[in-house]
């Protein structure tokens, strides 16, 4: 039985072989435990052959010293690190279209763009599409709030949390 005092929202990232099939691969080792994938992002880094992923998962201690076994014995990847209590800088891509806007609704959309740093990327008539890049904590924030003033008028599409290990500061 696990223990839930300790679930917690937890960070991996991970290096693998950028190879058709690794994604598929990885992916398959969190259904076939059972395991959840709250996020999960990959991408090329510097070195074409490799592929970064950050992964994040709720979960307690136990599973989550499963779930990094798991990917370390995975021909496929090169290293598992554990990014949940170090300091990183991480951000997430959110999209947030805006349905049947009226001339007022724009101009609160206007403001609430400026005020929590959005961008405005595109418009039409009785539309307007906004881009955030924020953390995923933010982002809800943003959502909830849109969601709030325009109900049930609203599209949301986001990505996946990307991070680096930080340098200086740390931003989730």
């Amino acid at each position: 039985m696990t223990n839930n005092s300790n679930i917690k929202k937890r960070w991996i990232s991970l290096y693998v072989e950028n190879q058709i099939g690794v994604l598929a691969k990885i992916s398959g080792l969190f259904s076939g435990k059972s395991y959840n994938l709250d996020s999960l992002t990959v991408g090329e880094t510097e070195d074409l052959t490799v592929s970064r992923m950050t992964i994040g998962v709720t979960s307690d201690d136990i599973t989550f010293e499963q779930i990094k076994k798991q990917l370390n014995r995975s021909i496929e990847v090169i290293k598992v690190v554990d990014i949940t209590d170090i300091p990183i800088n991480m951000k997430e891509i959110l999209f947030v279209k805006i349905n049947f806007c009226t001339e007022k609704d724009k101009e609160e959309i206007f403001r609430i763009a400026q005020v929590f740093n959005l961008k405005i990327v595109d418009y039409n008539k009785n539309t307007i599409l906004i881009e955030s890049l924020q953390t995923e904590v933010k982002n809800n924030d943003i959502i909830k709030l849109l969601n709030n003033v325009f109900i049930n008028r609203i599209e949301v599409v986001r990505g996946g949390s990307v991070a680096i290990e930080s340098i200086s500061m740390t931003d989730r």
